[in-house]
């Protein structure tokens, strides 16, 4: 198996765990009432690290499509190779360090780890444009 199809089985666990942490301090500041309720109306406004989990959560979702279709691309165009690799561990590692990152509010490297996600992409991405 190669290492971007590795780096993509591993970025889906990953993106479970951050949805899975985000609705459990959810839950926490919003009651197992409302979590296992029918959320009828409007509820509270997360706050805090629920809110900034959240935001976090959201974020993975809307990069993990283009890292998946990169790494899918690669994979059945062979066109993976040491690049594309680096890219795509570097992708999984930086969202792994952008939750807790986001979550403890330290914004400016919140910025450049998601800055370093996105160039994991790009780096997959590179040897489909040629």
């Amino acid at each position: 198996m190669t290492t971007e199809l590795q780096m993509l089985g591993w970025s889906v666990l990953l993106g479970i765990v951050q949805v899975l942490f985000a609705a459990a301090l959810g839950t926490w500041q919003r009651g197992l009432r409302w979590n296992v309720g029918n959320r009828d109306g409007d509820p509270e406004p997360l706050r805090g690290y629920a809110a900034r989990a959240t935001r976090a959560s959201h974020n993975f979702l809307e990069t993990f499509a283009f890292f998946a279709a990169a790494t899918l691309a690669v994979v059945a165009t062979h066109q993976a190779g040491a690049h594309t690799a680096i890219g795509a561990q570097v992708y999984f590692w930086a969202r792994l360090a952008y939750l807790p990152i986001y979550v403890v509010g330290i914004p400016y490297l919140r910025t450049v780890v998601w800055a370093a996600s996105l160039w994991g992409i790009l780096q997959m991405v590179e040897p489909l444009l040629r």
